[in-house]
């Protein structure tokens, strides 16, 4: 019986292995992490991380400046490598332009925060 219960997953994969160390799902494509940060006052700061360098940031966010109406940059993040930072509480704006333009699936983005 206990041999049963150590063995209950007979083919041998690990569900909460993690998948690798960039964070990369098993589709191959890593997750998106949209997060925002409170600056003073009532301004806040939206922040987009881990988009494939594949694409070129500063044109997504030339594209989203224009959609949501803010003002936008790509920094430079020691850890998290370019980061996309858009003004306002944008979490949703960005989430649904992503999904719009097809960048991602629903399953890659994570939104952070409140």
């Amino acid at each position: 019986m206990s041999s049963d219960i150590l063995n209950l997953n007979p083919n041998g994969h690990d569900p909460f292995a993690v998948a690798a160390k960039d964070g990369s799902s098993a589709s191959g494509q890593g997750l998106i992490h949209v997060r925002i940060q409170q600056r003073n006052g009532r301004k806040t700061l939206t922040t987009v991380q881990g988009i494939s360098t594949d694409y070129d940031l500063k044109k997504i966010v030339k594209a989203c400046k224009k959609e949501f109406a803010c003002n936008g940059t790509v920094v430079e993040h020691p850890e998290y490598g370019e980061v996309i930072q858009l003004q306002g509480d944008q979490r949703d704006h960005i989430k649904d332009f992503l999904l719009k333009i097809k960048l991602t699936s629903p399953d890659n983005i994570k939104v952070h925060g409140f």
